[in-house]
């Protein structure tokens, strides 16, 4: 990421056409290609910007003022600014980000889950939570009232990557003559409905969990029905 602190001025054409006089400012340049225009207020929002894909070209007015010119790649849409003043100008290697884990919901569902097996299925006990396969651990290792071995991926939304993950521990579980025969349960707070279809596909059951409930802060003796 490249961050510019200057003093500058900001012109938008295209689709619609912007205008920001000259004040000191905040650009961004992400690694994706966007470029983002921020004041000191506002919150997280831009004043303006440009969406990838998207070339940035750095040259010079012809008073001799650093100028950018970024284009987009799709539309006639182009972004210009004028650095009048450059306070500060540099680039950082942020690497891959593991993306927003919103306040550990996922990871005490987990918690939650492995306390009361009996909301995945009657007659569920808990083995181990984080039973670690050659790819990674798997959220949770039961049995069910047979006395088969379940493997259990928790998520907050589920969505097709889950389920193929959850596929992939089973295929390695199942190889191990301890455990197999092993199946799976795909258990989250709402499930979409194609990852449904391929949970169903492959064999694998899928189970919508109530976090509130599960908390206890979801007390059935206040409904009205």
């Amino acid at each position: 990421m490249r961050i510019v602190v200057a003093r500058c001025q900001v012109d938008y054409a295209g689709r619609l056409t912007a205008h920001l006089p000259l004040a000191l400012r905040v650009i961004m340049v992400k690694s994706d290609g966007s470029v983002l225009v921020h004041a000191d207020g506002g919150s997280y929002k831009p004043l303006n910007w440009m969406s990838p894909p998207c070339t940035l070209r750095e040259g010079v007015a012809e008073d001799g003022v650093p100028e950018w010119t970024v284009t987009a790649k799709k539309t006639d849409d182009t972004l210009r600014i004028r650095l009048e003043e450059v306070i500060h100008d540099s680039e950082h290697e942020l690497g891959v980000d593991p993306g927003l884990q919103k306040d550990g919901v996922e990871k005490h569902l987990q918690e939650l889950l492995a306390e009361h097996t009996v909301a995945l299925e009657e007659g569920m006990t808990l083995v181990r939570r984080e039973y670690m396969t050659a790819i990674g651990p798997v959220d949770l290792l039961c049995r069910d009232a047979a006395g088969a071995s379940v493997a259990v991926e928790i998520k907050r939304r589920g969505e097709i990557d889950g389920v193929e993950q959850l596929t992939r521990y089973l295929e390695l579980m199942n190889r191990d003559p301890k455990l197999r025969p092993v199946r799976g349960i795909f258990a989250a707070q709402e499930i979409k409905p194609q990852a449904r279809t391929l949970a169903k596909d492959r064999g694998i059951d899928c189970v919508v969990v109530d976090y509130d409930e599960l908390r206890g802060l979801d007390d059935p003796s206040l409904r009205l029905f």
